[in-house]
This record gives structure tokens, C-alpha cells and sequence, in this order.
């Protein structure tokens, strides 16, 4: 019994400081082929999920819902993860979504200012899920797309443009730093005061 509990390993924890939890999918797929229609249509979605398992389960339940294509009857060509070339520099993104909340469907449109289009849908999660308590199953978007600041409607993101005043951050924790390196150092000797004595 002591042995057994020394070899028993316990699970690694979760990696809370992972950069974003939700990816964008690029999920291509079709109706298997029949002697009726050996070349069926393809379809071609672009959605955000936590991985592709739950990307490709995505697909099917949007298909299903708009063509007579079911996981049943249908395959999945290419599942591939999108990826973003600068997530550097920060810009504005508007997201259009539909959304379930108790008292029914409603549509709404959202403004983030994100790095990446994946940290502005994790900012869309996050908001939705404590300001509407909307929980992620209820959650659909329709569209994503960049914003120019001329563009930008709400006034959470407006704040952050100066257009009504000129944006200033206080500067909270000054360090006096040397001039020179020379005069740099890890020790400085100051005379001691005894005035107070």
C-alpha cells in the first residue's frame, strides 16, 4: 500500500497563465459520396472553439442546422487552426453575435481593443458570461472583423482614442535613475544626519 501512494503521481495543473483559451478553425467538409452524388457540395466555416474536437462538433451542429448534411452522413475534409501574422501591436475589433438569454434570442454588436482576434473572443466569453449570464452553448458569432478608429462606436473604446481628449496615464512609480552609468552603482554612502538626536 505504501508503495502504491508513493508512485502515484498527482495531475499537473492547469496553465493559468496560457495566452488565450479560445483558437480560430478553419473546418472544410461535405456529404459522403453516393451513387446519386459522387462530387456533393462542400462547405467551409470559420469558428472559434477551445480545441478542434469541439471545432468539428461546432461545424456539424451550424450544417446540420443549414443544409441537409448531418455527422452521420458527412466527413470532414481539412480541420486546420488559423493563425494571426501580427499580435504585437493592439487594434479595435467589432464582433456581431446572437446570443440566448432567458427571455430569448437577441443580437448584439461588441467593441474590443485586443492584440489578437483570439483574445477579443475570449473577451467576448468572459463579458458575456458576467454581464448578460449568458453561458458559452448560447453564444454564436456571426461576424469579426477589424475596426478603424474613425469607425469605432462605443464609447468603452472611444476612451482609449483621445478623440474627445488627449489620452494620459499617470506615471504612479517614478524611479530617479543616474545620468551616467559611471555614477551608477548598487551602494550609495550618504552622511549620516544626527540633527534629530
Amino acid at each position: 500500500r505504501t508503495s502504491e501512494r508513493a508512485t502515484r503521481t498527482s495531475p499537473e495543473p492547469a496553465n493559468i497563465m496560457a495566452p488565450f483559451r479560445y483558437h480560430q478553425y478553419h473546418i472544410v467538409g461535405r456529404h459522403v459520396p453516393t451513387d446519386a452524388q459522387p462530387e456533393p457540395q462542400i462547405y467551409r466555416m470559420k469558428l472559434w472553439s477551445l480545441d478542434d474536437t469541439r471545432a468539428k462538433s461546432k461545424f456539424w451542429y451550424f450544417l446540420s442546422r443549414l443544409k441537409k448534411v448531418k455527422k452521420a452522413n458527412g466527413q470532414i475534409i481539412a480541420c486546420n487552426e488559423i493563425f494571426e501574422e501580427d499580435t504585437t501591436s493592439i487594434k479595435n475589433y467589432g464582433v456581431w453575435i446572437r446570443y440566448q438569454s432567458r427571455t430569448g434570442f437577441h443580437n448584439a454588436y461588441k467593441e474590443y481593443r485586443e492584440i489578437s482576434m483570439n483574445k477579443a473572443v475570449d473577451a467576448l466569453y468572459e463579458e458575456m458570461a458576467s454581464r448578460h449570464r449568458v453561458r458559452a452553448p448560447c453564444l454564436q458569432i456571426i461576424k469579426i472583423a477589424l475596426v478603424a478608429d474613425a469607425d469605432v462606436k462605443r464609447d468603452n473604446t472611444i476612451q482609449f482614442l483621445g478623440r474627445k481628449e488627449p489620452v494620459s496615464f499617470p506615471v504612479v512609480n517614478k524611479v530617479l535613475r543616474a545620468d551616467a552609468k559611471s555614477q551608477k552603482t548598487t551602494f550609495k554612502y550618504t552622511r549620516p544626519n544626527f540633527s534629530a538626536m
